[in-house]
């Protein structure tokens, strides 16, 4: 009875490995064979209890990693749809960029040497999970700003170029403006941003945002901006007709309106196309991650059915 009692609760727990039918006929046939006052004393619970527990731990995980991939792949697809739309967009919006640049070319302003307050405007979005698109650009202002930090000021379009300079630089940051990068950006985004900019003095200044290349390549790039007063004092400002300075004024708010809604297209390309490698890549690795997994839950599964039919083996040898 002591045997036929340790027996079957050997048994239920090696049910639930799944044996095979031709180890429930050999069970059968040992409890029909041997008499009922053996007892055997090479069963090992504790092993049997840990290779249940690592085959648990390692089928949560497998799990996890499964649902993982299936976030990754999903996010892949919907980068890929926005990434379409955001070239299409970029396209369209680089002559505002073009426009306003050409202009400061053939009038040929030209910035003060010597300017006591400079202003950085750091092109990013609220969105991370893109690679290293937002990194790049405050890696950019952090060098120009341990050159320099007492007398520059910095705005931040996006949230996660605030959180990266905050910690050594958030007494530089002046504005902050949120909301970037859940919707397209549109030229009244960039209009709303350039009258709060408009309102803070700068002798000198420049917009720090990610160039767009191809799919897998974008580079950090800079646009200077120019004060209402290295404009008038442009050598050809006069072949646009007479200005005064209100018209001067009027115009660079909108240039500055321009030239940050053509770099935050440039920016949200880059960063639709950086987060579509990324997602691609993290699903590869899962991809991987899955195949080892399965690996070794099937290597573990089987030594843990090899060893328990060792001990049935053991147990019927030591009868004989």
């Amino acid at each position: 009875l002591n045997f036929i009692s340790s027996y079957m609760k050997f048994y239920q727990l090696f049910f639930t490995l799944s044996c095979p039918s031709s180890l429930l006929k050999l069970s059968c046939d040992l409890v029909k064979m041997f008499g009922t006052s053996v007892v055997i004393k090479s069963f090992n619970g504790g092993q049997q209890v840990r290779g249940m527990a690592t085959l648990k731990a390692i089928s949560m995980r497998l799990k996890s990693v499964k649902n993982i991939q299936k976030i990754t792949q999903s996010m892949k697809m919907v980068s890929a749809a926005k990434y379409s739309r955001a070239e299409r967009e970029l396209r369209q919006a680089r002559p505002y960029g073009e426009g306003a640049q050409s202009f400061y070319e053939k009038a040929e302003v030209s910035g003060e040497t010597e300017a006591p307050k400079k202003l950085i405007i750091a092109v990013t979005s609220d969105r991370g999970l893109c690679g290293a698109v937002h990194t790049q650009v405050a890696r950019a202002i952090r060098n120009e700003l341990a050159e320099d930090n007492k007398n520059t000021s910095v705005i931040c379009v996006g949230d996660k170029s605030r959180a990266i300079l905050q910690r050594l630089y958030g007494q530089n940051i002046i504005m902050v403006a949120n909301e970037v990068g859940r919707k397209p950006p549109t030229f009244l985004d960039a209009s709303r941003i350039a009258q709060q900019t408009s309102q803070h003095d700068f002798t000198s200044g420049k917009i720090v945002f990610n160039k767009f290349k191809s799919v897998v390549s974008y580079s950090t790039s800079d646009i200077p901006l120019f004060s209402s007063a290295a404009v008038a004092a442009a050598p050809k400002l006069g072949v646009y007709d007479s200005l005064d300075a209100e018209v001067i004024q009027s115009y660079l708010e909108f240039s500055l309106a321009s030239l940050l809604f053509y770099t935050m297209k440039e920016g949200a390309c880059s960063e639709q196309s950086s987060r579509m490698t990324a997602m691609d890549n993290a699903s590869k690795n899962a991809g991987e991650m899955i195949d080892k997994l399965t690996l070794t839950f099937n290597r573990t599964r089987q030594a843990v059915i090899t060893r328990e039919l060792i001990e049935i083996i053991s147990g019927a040898a030591a009868l004989d």
